[in-house]
């Protein structure tokens, strides 16, 4: 968690970005991420020439070299010095603006070999809209109090400020409640010999959960040296259609310990995504609308669920995405549980029929609130090729600890932790009957009910007959008030009137 002296910090940096003429969300997140970016290079090349100079050995590989570089989009030569942040953060104003936006930002854009960082590979279409020297001062006096190395704090900031984004209802991309895929994550419980992929990654917020899980669950694992490579550099990855949300994500992987992922920009839907049998585990919250270019959706996607809905499609996709074994956990639209249309039964019946379908959460309609009253569910499957569902489970989410309305405020109704729990010991669910929140239901009722899987089609509602009065004593107690309301202001008429 991060203490309130760096949130009033992000707070004061966020505000100067609206006082300086930006006021889009999106906008203020990048801006503010190219400028970690640069912090984050000079940082990390102070702890490579520390340790260096304890060795008395030149610094390996240095970002900042010594002499000139020369920026190509100006033509002109500068000194590496200047580019880092340890030194334009003590320039003058005007001077540090012209250094920042002319030759800093260059450098940054061009710095794309995939060398440094994932992020890095994503520079070339970047635009910096800081317009006012002044501004940008202010902001690199806010950043420059942040400990970039240290990760653990610095991976706090970057979701407040991803949290600061939701708040601000802007963009779609960033709605995936983190209590959510935490739960999700906490369910699918990944480990160091799992390929993590999410297609549809956004701001990475999966990746990025999965990422910490394995923190916090494989301390000692991780210090192992190909361990640790594993999960710098193979073990996540992710694709966006839009590169802007690709270098926030990689920002945010980055910031989480995470520096070199398999991210890239790519229609997850299409032909040139060619992905099959290669990944262990699939954590995803898929768009479900948009535009959709059927004409280039892969064939072997189509194959599975002939259809134009992206909701049907990716589950599709990660049929074909996942290894033998490997398991998936993604969010989808409550249609998507009993559509009629041909696609629907032909997706249900995939998973249902040549897959192992495990699991279906069906989640209230105020968890995507203020966004959306959309109702969605969560489906689990492993995929096998082979089928072997005996059973699904289902459980009936009523509350995610945050009330369901546009306010979205902390409550102590939540069921996560009960979900979590009895997902981890299914041989107890058993014995729960259907008037309870969870329990399972038998493929073949499943099959028989033309794969339909809305719990309410399962669940037994238990009727409790109620009992009312007679109309007549309910009409005699009326008339009583009445004669005694009539009464007082009789009374009240004599006094006062």
């Amino acid at each position: 968690m991060i203490t309130g002296e760096i949130k009033n910090r992000i707070d004061s940096i966020w505000d100067t970005f609206w006082t300086g003429g930006i006021t889009n969300s999106i906008t203020i997140l990048e801006q503010m991420t190219y400028l970690f970016f640069m912090k984050m290079l000079d940082d990390a090349q102070k702890k490579k020439e520390a340790a260096a100079n304890a060795m008395g050995v030149k610094v390996k590989d240095p970002v900042f070299k010594a002499g000139k570089w020369h920026n190509p989009d100006f033509d002109r030569d500068v000194p590496y010095s200047s580019l880092r942040w340890s030194v334009f953060k003590n320039m003058e104003s005007e001077a540090m603006y012209a250094t920042v936006s002319r030759d800093v930002f260059t450098f940054i854009k061009t710095l794309n070999d995939g060398k440094e960082s994932a992020y890095s590979r994503f520079m070339n279409n970047a635009t910096f809209m800081i317009q006012s020297a002044r501004t940008l001062t202010k902001i690199v006096e806010g950043i420059d109090g942040l400990d970039m190395n240290n990760r653990d704090t610095m991976g706090d900031v970057y979701e407040y400020i991803l949290g600061k984004m939701a708040a601000s209802g802007t963009n779609g991309q960033f709605r995936t409640p983190r209590h959510i895929i935490r739960m999700m994550v906490d369910m699918m419980q990944p480990t160091l010999k799992d390929a993590v992929c999410d297609p549809a990654m956004g701001s990475a917020g999966f990746i990025v959960e999965a990422a910490k899980f394995v923190q916090e669950h494989h301390k000692k694992e991780l210090l192992k040296k190909e361990n640790s490579d594993h999960y710098r550099g193979e073990m996540f990855h992710g694709f966006d259609t839009d590169q802007t949300m690709l270098r926030i994500g990689a920002m945010n992987l980055m910031l989480h310990g995470v520096d070199n992922p398999e991210i890239a920009y790519r229609d997850s839907l299409s032909s040139e995504n060619t992905d099959e049998n290669l990944y262990t585990l699939c954590l995803a919250n898929p768009p479900f609308a948009g535009s959709l270019d059927y004409e280039v959706v892969s064939k072997s996607v189509l194959a599975i669920t002939k259809t134009k809905k992206t909701e049907l499609l990716f589950l599709a996709l990660f049929v074909r995405m996942l290894r033998p074994g490997g398991r998936c956990a993604s969010i989808v639209p409550d249609g998507v549980l009993f559509g009629n249309s041909t696609g629907h039964k032909a997706i249900r019946k995939e998973l249902i029929e040549n897959q192992r379908l495990q699991a279906v959460i069906s989640m209230p309609s105020g968890v995507f609130q203020p966004y959306s009253g959309v109702s969605t569910a969560i489906l689990v499957f492993t995929k096998t090729n082979a089928g072997g569902t005996d059973k699904v489970w289902f459980y009936d989410m009523k509350a995610d600890g945050y009330t369901l309305d546009q306010k979205r405020t902390e409550c102590k109704e939540n069921d996560i932790p009960d979900i979590v729990a009895r997902w981890k010991n299914l041989a107890a669910e058993e014995n729960r009957t259907r008037k309870e929140q969870s329990f399972f239901v038998p493929v073949e009722e499943i099959v028989a009910n033309d794969y339909d899987l809305s719990i309410n089609k399962y669940k037994e509602v238990e009727k409790v007959k109620v009992e009312y009065e007679n109309p007549k004593t309910v009409f005699k107690r009326i008339t009583k008030l009445q004669d005694e309301i009539n009464a007082a202001m009789d009374e009240f008429k004599e006094k006062y009137l």
